[in-house]
């Protein structure tokens, strides 16, 4: 796991070392274990590489005569991709070398081959022209950014890279600030900075001599799309998706450096801790974080589970007092904003658990693959029974003035493209949107600010095509979400009674910031960028309410924006409290 970053430059144009150092310099934190540079006349990579897999001989770049090649991820169907060439091709034992050998063979179709989470980059210089290739994964687990310039092409892991590198603009774009307000996050290419745009999963980029001549996709969902029996039987779905979790799992546990696993007590991570038992990891080191606000929380049944497989299980109480005094930073490791408050225990998990381990897995995409969330058993009612579309008011509704609903037209484009009806149309748009945009880059950001890589492998190509087409009555049951993956868990690891009622995991922030909410809401009242669009006699009168039903949401979502902004867009540094940064003169 690691950061990338490079440029390709059109023709009179050289790779501008300045910027380069900057790109690589803002992207330490992923790849803490060393550097790896190549220089063409034209081109030239960058790579921070934190070791997982062959940790002496897999240094980047990997090269081949004119060739080379960058990765940010883990290639899981490594052994079956080298059983394809001859074994003295291969230089070191990374699974991140065969890609290479691929590109080369395959050209802008290699992707096709891999199973994984990457974030690729491929140069060959031949006859003073260069051609490049970038390519992220099909869903979108791994991040990549370009920005066209006057020079060329940059690209980098994180969108900051290519801000300090002085690629794309410290500005937000008015409609993606709205939708990041209503939505908590933002859809599409597009980011929130102009100039820079996201590569979207399953994306590669054909570049020649600075200039992109080829994009193409991979659709997973499309991929995983089978013909499925009409007359499938229960125990029959139940053998279909064992085989394949325990392949996924068996995969994504390998690893030259200790693993652990966060553990919330909720479906998809006990799923993930009972695979894991079932093929015999020993004594795993699971994580989980509570509050110390008194809320309910499932601690305590993480606990229990986590003895009844003999994990050596950990328990992270975090406190008020520390999220006012990390929250800066939190906030500051998403560049590429969502306003998801998960990244508070997502972050501090992270921190405590790199003392002991450098990959984590992970419980993300259960909900969209398996339909747990509860408007996708909306979804499948007719209107007067309550039936809704997804995502159809914001976390502010129509009380952002002037705006309307421009904010869900990314969404709306979205749900047009995809040409699906009921349960499958919802599942697709948080598998484009929601997932790659919000739970995703939530978990590489916190995670990659303390050096540790999350795997999530319930992401698994293997596993979408085991239950993607699996009809309906599956997924949702008797008003339950994720009956099939409940089902399997009940016989795999029953002391997790995946059929209970669950308090749910909520981080209390209407409770923090309310109590706060004198001191707080004037320094978020006063910032330019909230009064652009919220007068401060709001913002403290929702500030000094954020207990009730509703205002958490918006009260946060403020809190969030203005300290991005005094952060990504001010460049206030994010080494205080949230205090002293809302203070801080520019």
């Amino acid at each position: 796991m690691c950061g990338i970053a490079g440029l390709s430059c059109l023709p009179g144009h050289s790779p501008d070392q300045a910027a380069l150092e900057r790109m690589s310099a803002a992207i330490f934190h992923r790849g803490p274990d060393g550097e790896g540079r190549l220089d063409f006349a034209g081109a030239a990579l960058r790579h921070r590489r934190l070791s997982i897999v062959d940790i002496v001989g897999g240094t980047q770049p990997f090269r081949v005569g004119s060739a080379a090649l960058i990765a940010n991820g883990e290639i899981y169907n490594d052994p079956d991709i080298r059983e394809g060439f001859p074994a003295n091709y291969f230089k070191t034992g990374s699974d991140c070398e065969p890609p290479l050998y691929l590109w080369l063979r395959d050209g802008t179709g290699y992707t096709h081959d891999l199973r994984g989470m990457y974030a690729i980059a491929a140069v060959e210089n031949e006859q003073g022209q260069h051609e490049m290739v970038l390519s992220r994964d099909p869903f979108g687990i791994k991040p990549l950014y370009i920005a066209e310039y006057e020079g060329g092409i940059a690209f980098a892991s994180e969108a900051q890279a290519l801000l300090a590198g002085g690629f794309g603009i410290r500005r937000a774009r008015g409609k993606a600030r709205d939708e990041l307000l209503q939505l908590q996050f933002t859809t599409g290419q597009k980011t929130i900075f102009p100039g820079i745009r996201r590569l979207l999963p399953g994306e590669t980029l054909r570049i020649v001599d600075g200039r992109i001549v080829e994009s193409r996709r991979r659709h997973v969902l499309k991929e995983a799309t089978t013909p499925i029996p009409a007359d499938l039987t229960d125990d029959q779905a139940l053998r279909r998706l064992d085989t394949a979790l325990m392949d996924s799992v068996h995969a994504h546990l390998r690893a030259d450096v200790p693993l652990g696993l966060f553990l919330s007590g909720g479906i998809d991570s006990s799923t993930i801790l009972a695979a894991a038992h079932k093929l015999g990891l020993p004594h795993p080191k699971t994580w989980t974080a509570r509050f110390d606000s008194g809320k309910a929380d499932e601690a305590s049944d993480a606990a229990a589970l986590a003895a009844s497989v003999g994990a050596d299980h950990h328990v992270l109480t975090v406190t008020e007092a520390m999220v006012w005094e990390h929250l800066p930073a939190i906030v500051a490791c998403m560049d590429d904003p969502a306003a998801d408050y998960a990244i508070i225990p997502t972050w501090f998990l992270a921190q405590e658990a790199r003392k002991d381990v450098t990959v984590i897995l992970s419980g993300e995409g259960g909900d969209e693959l398996f339909a747990g969330y509860g408007r996708y058993r909306r979804a499948l009612k007719p209107w007067w029974r309550g039936g809704r579309t997804p995502w159809r008011s914001g976390t502010f509704g129509r009380s952002l003035p002037g705006r309307g609903r421009q904010w869900r037209s990314g969404l709306a484009a979205m749900e047009l493209s995809q040409r699906l009806t009921g349960l499958p149309a919802v599942q697709a748009l948080d598998t484009a949107e929601w997932l790659p945009n919000d739970l995703l880059l939530k978990l590489d950001r916190c995670l990659m600010a303390h050096s540790a890589e999350g795997r999530t492998p319930l992401l698994d190509p293997v596993v979408a095509k085991a239950i993607w087409s699996l009809p309906d009555r599956f997924k949702v049951r008797d008003g339950c979400g994720k009956w099939l993956l409940r089902r399997w868990l009940q016989d795999a690891l029953p002391q997790a009674r995946p059929f209970a009622p669950k308090q749910g995991f909520t981080v209390p922030v209407g409770v923090w910031i309310e109590g706060q909410s004198k001191r707080l809401a004037p320094l978020v009242a006063q910032q330019a960028c909230i009064q652009a669009f919220m007068p401060p006699h709001r913002v403290e009168r929702l500030f000094s309410t954020a207990r009730q039903r509703g205002h958490a949401r918006r009260a946060w979502t403020l809190l969030f924006y203005a300290l991005w902004h005094r952060h990504h867009i001010e460049g206030i540094p994010a080494d205080a409290d949230v205090f002293e940064t809302l203070s801080r003169a520019c």
